[in-house]
């Protein structure tokens, strides 16, 4: 390695001379070569210049370093490119951040803020064929990890809501299931909420089973059933889950041609009735009417008027309420289809009680019938 001479005071700078050097560099310069002895013997020769960067060539000699822009130019005008050393490029953050299991990652990483595109709300139409389901709610998340644990993909939590949620979070642990403490405003944005009660989840959509599945897997004895003839609001499908929980109703029943599905907000309202009761989807809605009948079921049509009184009306052992859309009421066809028509009585003050009111008296009076 080259030393340079130690460097003394610089010469005091005259006066209208600029203080940058405008000669050229020292180690562009040319270095004076020794010369073989041709009197007295050869004499050590400077070896020339390693093709090489600084350290060592391919041979293992040690080489001079070149210090000039010009000389490095050179050696690499000399070798083309494949015939350099590869060199591995470093890989984004990000891509190593994604390949670590992710409940390995460090409380300082988890408490980064997420990005804008967790945020995103999933287009209605691409929302219903996607396998998973965005659910948020203490009670929501407590029931799915209840019955069916192994359907959580992502967990997102508040600080706060450790304690609670502590033999989640171990299972989640322990069967590699991501998760993270992120801020109430994080939640916020994950659940396009703020009733999320600090809890957000990603979990896989349960489908649907069909008539003849429920119908087939049904028990024998009294059993009541809703049929939701257009029924689409996600807070009154909520309620009537809830509802449904409570009162033991035995399933769910949605037309063929229904949009209604699970929300996140629904869950939410029906505060773990979501995975208690099983929703079904039927076929035609005539095929479906024979099927419930062959299995002993009575159907009862629910009117706002003109019907029979629904807590004095003998109810039958095994019914299905066929509850009318919010606004429009239930299909004409259908109302004519049943075999009961009722009607809840009250004060006349208003026209109707809201749909999931409704389910709630319909089926406290058919449990206090059947009890």
């Amino acid at each position: 390695m080259r030393r340079d001479p130690p460097r003394g005071p610089r010469p005091p700078i005259a006066p209208g001379q600029s203080p940058w050097r405008t000669g050229p560099r020292r180690d562009d310069e040319q270095r004076p070569r020794r010369e073989p002895d041709t009197q007295g013997g050869a004499g050590p020769v400077e070896p020339p210049p390693s093709p090489y960067r600084g350290g060592h060539d391919r041979s293992g000699h040690a080489h001079a370093h070149p210090h000039s822009r010009s000389e490095r130019r050179e050696q690499r005008n000399q070798h083309p490119a494949d015939a350099r050393m590869p060199r591995e490029r470093a890989r984004p953050e990000r891509h190593e951040r994604d390949e670590r299991p992710y409940r390995q990652r460090d409380e300082a990483d988890l408490r980064q803020p997420l990005g804008e595109e967790m945020f995103e709300a999933p287009h209605p139409q691409r929302a219903r064929r996607d396998v998973e389901l965005r659910l948020y709610g203490l009670n929501a998340i407590r029931a799915v990890f209840a019955r069916r644990p192994q359907a959580i993909r992502k967990l997102y939590l508040s600080g706060n809501r450790i304690p609670a949620l502590q033999p989640l979070l171990a299972w989640c642990v322990a069967n590699r299931v991501g998760y993270r403490v992120v801020e109430e405003a994080d939640l916020d944005k994950l659940a396009a909420s703020g009733h999320h009660e600090g809890v957000v989840a990603d979990v896989l959509r349960e489908e649907p089973a069909s008539l003849s599945e429920w119908l087939r897997e049904l028990p024998e004895g009294p059993q009541l059933a809703i049929w939701l003839d257009g029924v689409g609001n996600p807070h009154n499908l909520g309620a009537i889950l809830r509802s449904a929980a409570h009162f033991g109703v035995a399933a769910v029943l949605m037309p063929k041609d229904s949009t209604l599905a699970l929300s996140g907000a629904a869950a939410r309202v029906a505060e773990g009735g979501a995975e208690a009761v099983p929703m079904v989807r039927m076929g035609r809605s005539d095929n479906a009417l024979t099927q419930l009948r062959g299995a002993g079921f009575a159907l009862a049509a629910t009117v706002v008027s003109g019907g029979d009184n629904a807590f004095a009306t003998p109810l039958p052992q095994r019914l299905v309420y066929v509850l009318g859309a919010e606004s429009e009421g239930m299909d004409r066809d259908l109302v004519a289809a049943c075999d009961l028509r009722l009607s809840i009585p009250g004060s006349g003050k208003v026209e109707s009680l809201n749909v999931a009111a409704a389910t709630a008296v319909l089926l406290a009076a058919w449990t206090a019938r059947s009890a």
